[in-house]
């Protein structure tokens, strides 16, 4: 019997593959996202998430990095969240997403480019404005997969400048779960934690007593704590 090599054809179109990022920071005490203005293509005149095509010569997260480099210069936190794939999610064609979301501490927030030549902007999570595509239900997943972090790993941390507070540091808990949280006992589950320490400062703001300066042991490191 003799093989014989098939040689396959794809008949049908292939989906487009790309990446979108929901990038997350704390600014005024509201958990903030950045977007961008659709110039054109499909969603024209609507906010959107930064993204772009995934390259021939690279995989989806390297993709994503790519993206979040050259839009804010920074070595920031990178997860991962969901694939988006829906028949006409996108109504030019058939296209996979796959989400990332990233975490900016406000101290970060020098942008370096622009998407599509156009402007971005700065939006808190509760006032959003209407969102291209399906882009709406990829921010929300991305905000419950952050808040159900939170009770298992150092999430928040990513948030936190080089040097401050724990009530700063409550804040931003306080912020993503938008709910308040008890003093004593946040202030007694963190310190179990083991992930941050005193820098032997102090802060004192306006009239209050000064309070205690702390910064991270590990830098840039996710630690489970469940």
């Amino acid at each position: 019997m003799t093989l014989t090599t098939a040689r396959y054809c794809y008949t049908n179109p292939r989906p487009a593959v790309s990446t979108d990022m929901v990038i997350f920071t704390i600014r005024d005490q509201r958990l903030t996202l950045l977007l961008v203005p659709r110039s054109n293509g499909g969603a024209r005149g609507k906010w959107a998430l930064p993204g772009g095509a995934v390259r021939q010569d690279e995989d989806p997260d390297d993709s994503a990095r790519r993206l979040l480099r050259e839009e804010t210069g920074a070595d920031v936190y990178l997860e991962q969240l969901y694939t988006f794939g829906r028949p006409g999610r996108d109504p030019r064609e058939h296209a996979i997403s796959v989400a990332y979301y990233a975490l900016i501490p406000s101290t970060k927030l020098e942008l370096k480019g622009e998407v599509d030549g156009t402007g971005v902007g700065w939006f808190a999570f509760d006032d959003l404005p209407a969102l291209a595509f399906d882009h709406a239900e990829i921010v929300a997943f991305a905000q419950q997969r952050l808040a159900a972090k939170l009770d298992y790993s150092t999430i928040a941390l990513q948030f936190m400048p080089e040097k401050f507070t724990l009530s700063e540091l409550q804040g931003v808990y306080e912020t993503i779960l938008r709910a308040p949280l008890d003093k004593r006992n946040f202030r007694k589950r963190v310190l179990a934690l083991d992930s941050i320490e005193e820098t032997n400062e102090e802060r004192r703001d306006g009239a209050h007593r000064p309070a205690r300066l702390y910064r991270l042991k590990r830098p840039g490191q996710l630690e489970f704590t469940k």
